[in-house]
């Protein structure tokens, strides 16, 4: 009999086994075979297991063209990451869906006693109380969940050195989050992407580190947090392969155990509190894995190729951040899952809920995409991250730059 991790894991593997082969991995002409993370997220409901968004991928933007992305191009395409991105935009299309038919099978529902005489439309949504959201991740989470499987892996051990300081007294202001591959000595930490040493850098955390995050803020974007409930929007349990799972590290990196013990117990204004997500293993591999791949070819290469599927009915496949085959940072090259595409989404609905929500609608029409994620509907979610950085996740160096873009003309999305 299937174990509960295998069967969300299966959820996950059955519904990218139906994409087309233009999603997948490929073997290069030069018999290169390619390998790429998957990540997913199913819902638990009346003892059945759905996908309901789907994303690969293992890249991000490097700190040199946050600035030009505009809103366009996507800051961080690792699989967990992306399919979180993805969930959020099946979230805006969902409760788009509930508004043209109230009787629709889904996981959220309509809030009932909505104040409104303000304009403000609270979130008018939920996830119902029987639902329960589950993440699988093919790989382990790059940064501190990773970490002793990457040191297992390591021939140099030059990468266990941690750097020498240049003075007696540290800097308090320093940056002090490290890249992926360095300074194995230190565990607990806040990292950047990417792992590779020689690859551009980023400002984007680890995918560990955003996902302890997500235990505080809930899997909810800011965008989707203005609509929808947090209360019942967080991950239940992550689910990883047996070959990628680290219990000493994903206790540090993930419980009040470990790193976030400053956060155990702790509840904020809006519904947001620490709810630490299990961690469960499965037998199953994805077909596409690193070792899986390995298994079958002597040459292996990352792939460049990011795909993403959700139910509410796209897919796409994205390289370098935006759509495969348009030209870098034009607006016809944003996915759905962009800033640009996602604010659009955002106020659509703020529109279609209508007169209760009307003050909503004007402040989704704000000046510059900083203008919404600083004000005021946004405030208790900052807060939140606020709390969780200062106390738990130290060294968190936010990545402030392409923010300052205006919403496009609207365009079919």
């Amino acid at each position: 009999m299937s174990s509960q991790a295998d069967l969300i894991a299966q959820a996950v593997l059955q519904q990218f086994h139906k994409l087309p082969a233009k999603r997948k991995p490929a073997v290069r002409d030069n018999g290169l075979h390619e390998w790429v993370p998957l990540s997913g997220i199913v819902a638990e409901q009346n003892g059945v297991l759905t996908c309901l968004a789907l994303a690969t991928g293992m890249k991000c933007l490097p700190v040199s063209k946050i600035a030009q992305s505009n809103g366009v191009g996507i800051h961080d395409w690792h699989a967990e990451i992306l399919a979180i991105r993805t969930f959020n935009r099946f979230l805006l299309d969902e409760c788009q869906s509930l508004l043209e038919n109230e009787n629709k099978l889904s996981i959220l529902q309509r809030k009932k006693n909505i104040p409104n005489s303000d304009g403000m439309c609270p979130q008018s949504f939920q996830v119902k109380d029987d639902v329960r959201l589950h993440m699988y991740c093919s790989e382990a989470p790059c940064g501190d969940a990773s970490m002793e499987l990457t040191m297992a892996a390591q021939e140099d051990a030059s990468a266990w050195e941690a750097p020498t300081p240049t003075t007696r007294t540290p800097d308090p202001n320093a940056d002090t989050s490290l890249l992926g591959r360095a300074c194995f000595s230190r565990t607990g930490i806040v990292r950047r992407k990417p792992a590779r040493g020689d690859a551009p850098p980023t400002l984007s955390k680890s995918c560990s580190d955003k996902l302890a995050l997500k235990q505080c803020t809930s899997l909810l974007s800011a965008l989707s947090s203005l609509f929808i409930d947090t209360t019942n929007a967080y991950i239940h349990s992550i689910v990883l392969p047996e070959s990628q799972h680290s219990e000493v590290a994903c206790r540090r990196a993930f419980s009040e155990e470990g790193r976030l013990k400053p956060l155990a117990g702790k509840m904020w204004l809006g519904g947001y509190s620490f709810k630490q997500f299990s961690t469960l293993t499965t037998g199953l591999e994805f077909e596409f894995s690193k070792i899986a791949v390995k298994a079958r070819a002597d040459k292996i290469s990352a792939s460049n190729l990011a795909a993403t599927w959700s139910s509410s009915g796209f897919e796409e496949n994205i390289i370098g951040g935006v759509i495969q085959g348009r030209k870098a940072f034009n607006t016809n090259a944003a996915s759905r899952m962009s800033r640009q595409r996602m604010w659009e989404a955002a106020g659509d609905l703020a529109d279609r809920l209508g007169a209760g929500c009307s003050a909503t609608a004007l402040y989704l029409k704000s000046c510059t995409y900083r203008d919404v994620k600083q004000g005021q509907l946004t405030a208790h979610r900052r807060r939140v991250k606020e709390e969780a950085r200062e106390t738990a996740l130290v060294g968190w160096i936010r990545n402030d730059g392409g923010s300052d873009f205006q919403l496009e003309k609207r365009s079919n999305h």
